[in-house]
């Protein structure tokens, strides 16, 4: 039997969530909240935790302490029926390098029990709206990082599962893909599902997300609709306030525009 998604659930909730690696403490006590319907931007500067906490939620690295929910369905107390609603493309990502993007497909299809010729249609469609049609009978092993970029959303996006978790997913993606790719989420999102992504490009998330959480040091600094967030600065300028830091002072390094002493 199929368990969907449970009525009035956040798509991602998470309660005092946290994960230390070593001395370091990745993740500190993170309450979240990530409506239903939401193109949702992580943000916040590297190393702040938000690839942890992605991954925390996909049920890809077991948390210290704390709880996550997909769509209602506690992530590791049941974790069958939230691999079902989930869409995940993790970094660094782990593809078939041996296997060509339709074999892949194709074998993420039997992995969920999807009917053949569903299978093949999304696959076509997929590949086509991502522009891998040409390379999609070559080896995965032998893709640029962009390509496998998309490969791994389309994986994703296969099943159209109810939550989508991406990590940095336009590193590495041309301009024009990066376009394609936004309005395939946006389309998504607008069918009722729900995306989280991870990026400390500050403008990306600006362009693409209608709600944003900026993370720093593990904890969550602010949360909601990105107009209510950024108040009347940019998304940027309202991070740098938040976090109570500025750009470092390049002043001291004449020599870049060849006013200071050459050395050589």
């Amino acid at each position: 039997m199929t368990v969907g998604p449970v009525a009035g659930a956040p798509a991602l909730c998470a309660r005092g969530l946290s994960k230390r690696f070593g001395p370091r403490v990745a993740v500190d006590s993170m309450d979240l909240d990530v409506p239903v319907g939401s193109f949702c931007g992580l943000v916040g500067p590297n190393g702040s935790g938000k690839t942890t906490t992605l991954r925390m939620a996909a049920g890809l690295q077991r948390p210290d302490s704390g709880r996550v929910w997909i769509a209602g369905h506690d992530t590791w107390e049941e974790p069958t029926t939230v691999k079902a609603l989930l869409g995940v493309v993790p970094d660094p990502m782990h593809l078939f390098d041996r296997l060509t993007a339709w074999e892949l497909l194709d074998h993420l299809g039997e992995l969920r029990a999807m009917p053949r010729a569903v299978v093949r249609e999304r696959s076509e469609e997929l590949l086509g709206v991502l522009g891998l049609t040409e390379a999609a009978g070559t080896l995965v092993g032998g893709y640029s990082h962009g390509m496998r970029k998309k490969t791994a959303l389309a994986a994703a996006l296969l099943h159209r599962p109810a939550v989508l978790l991406l990590d940095e997913p336009f590193e590495g993606v041309d301009p024009v893909s990066a376009v394609t790719v936004r309005e395939l989420l946006a389309r998504y999102c607008a069918g009722g599902g729900t995306v989280v992504f991870s990026s400390h490009v500050m403008e990306l998330v600006e362009r693409s997300c209608d709600h944003v959480v900026v993370v720093t040091a593990g904890r969550v600094l602010a949360t909601g609709a990105i107009d209510a967030v950024r108040g009347s600065t940019s998304l940027e300028q309202a991070f740098i306030a938040m976090v109570g830091a500025a750009p470092s002072d390049t002043e001291q390094l004449d020599w870049l525009d060849g006013t200071g002493a050459t050395g050589v």
